[in-house]
């Protein structure tokens, strides 16, 4: 499969300034300096849900409380609207933003973590449908890194690979190859980078796959028919002992793949949910569907795994259920927290929030951290027999994503600003 570079008919409207194509003058140097850096380093957060998909920061300590002008390290403007996370790798916070009348410019931008000093600003233009729902926009998809190179994907099926200082590795808009492939409500599906492989998924009611991309060069390794049906969820990692496998989830229930090859490893043919993805831990994973959740016991073998419970009073909206500790959390659409059991789904607690809420919660340190979509947030503690609203903070803007969390700070992006919370 040939790589996809931008059309002749675009090409010469990139914007010189902002240095789209630079030369890439650090490759060698920086080849060298990963060569003896560990791969998976404290602090760092390269995917949406953080570094196992669970949305637990292990280890970190950000503040529970911050106001206008308090434990407000930075903010930085940004040139357009994304429902997509930050990711935060080796020092450097990376998003996603598009604009333009069509919603057709697309923007990948980089910050210094510790200032929030603008590092690089590389700007695209989509190859592929940019028409979605009025709350979402192209640039929806949460990127990923795997520690030398940045992976951004958008609604238009537009897959850019940079390397740490922007530089341009390679671009691939799948709608070229796939030109069915688009949904009218816009996709949304994140990227999830398991070693060597970048996994798309671009299910829809179409032309519907998910596909395994050579990171290097961003070719096929595998692809996968999918069932033809909209799909916004995005894939997870599973991990069990030294193994792993990828999970795709869907409206048919839940798939599990061998992340170098796709090939299958089970299949949970009992229903899914097409908006919240599957929960993971090490010891639980549990499956949104409109009759509540079901949990399984994690298995990456060629076997279908064991039907541990089923709870219908522990219902998901778009947020995707938190596995922590003996608890498995969801949010539902009133902007109820809901906590049940894992060892028999019993329900546990219920705290109702201010909703309603897109973005998952992420935890850290026995607090769980919510904003809703009006960019209220919200922290929660979790330890004790109930839970406690310990703080609120009113952003001002809409927050429709899932946060950061990194080097004991948290990582916001509103629709006009990114956000660095964190103590002096």
């Amino acid at each position: 499969m040939p790589r996809m570079p931008l059309s002749r008919t675009k090409q010469h409207r990139l914007n010189d300034r902002t240095g789209v194509l630079p030369c890439l003058t650090l490759l060698c140097v920086i080849g060298l300096v990963l060569a003896v850096v560990p791969d998976a380093l404290a602090g760092e957060w390269r995917q949406f849900r953080g570094p196992d998909s669970t949305g637990i920061a292990v280890g970190e300590t950000p503040p529970t409380t911050w106001t206008d002008t308090t434990n407000i390290a930075w903010k930085q403007e940004l040139p357009g609207r994304g429902l997509s996370g930050p990711i935060v790798v080796k020092g450097r916070v990376v998003l996603t933003a598009s604009n333009g009348a069509e919603d057709d410019r697309l923007h990948v931008l980089c910050f210094d973590q510790n200032t929030g000093k603008p590092l690089w600003h590389r700007q695209f233009w989509a190859t592929g449908p940019t028409l979605s729902h009025q709350k979402m926009c192209n640039a929806t998809p949460t990127p990923a890194s795997d520690g030398e190179r940045i992976f951004a994907f958008f609604s238009s099926n537009d897959v850019i690979c940079l390397d740490l200082d922007g530089g341009l590795l390679w671009y691939r808009g799948m709608t070229v190859d796939y030109p069915n492939a688009s949904n009218s409500l816009g996709m949304s599906s994140s990227l999830l980078v398991v070693d060597k492989t970048l996994i798309v998924q671009v299910e829809n009611d179409s032309e519907s796959l998910t596909a395994g991309l050579d990171v290097a060069t961003g070719a096929n390794k595998w692809k996968l028919n999918r069932p033809q049906l909209p799909n916004w969820t995005s894939p997870g990692l599973l991990k069990v002992g030294e193994k792993q496998a990828v999970l795709i989830t869907s409206g048919e229930g839940v798939l599990a793949v061998a992340p170098e090859t796709g090939d299958t490893l089970w299949t949970f043919g009992d229903g899914g949910s097409t908006i919240p993805s599957a929960g993971v831990s090490s010891s639980l994973l549990v499956v949104p569907a409109k009759g509540g959740l079901t949990a399984l016991e994690p298995s990456t073998r060629n076997s279908a795994p064991k039907v541990l419970w089923t709870q219908p009073k522990l219902t998901a909206s778009t947020p995707t259920p938190v596995i922590y500790k003996d608890l498995v959390m969801t949010v539902n659409r009133g902007g109820v927290l809901s906590a049940g059991k894992t060892a028999t789904g019993e329900p546990a607690w219920q705290l109702r929030l201010t909703g309603p809420f897109s973005g998952t919660p992420v935890i850290a340190n026995d607090h769980a951290y919510l904003f809703n979509e009006a960019g209220l947030g919200q922290v929660v503690k979790l330890t004790g027999d109930q839970p406690e609203l310990v703080s609120q903070h009113d952003f001002g803007e809409g927050v429709l994503c899932t946060p950061a969390i990194a080097d004991n700070a948290l990582f916001v992006r509103s629709d006009k600003h990114l956000w660095k919370i964190a103590a002096p």
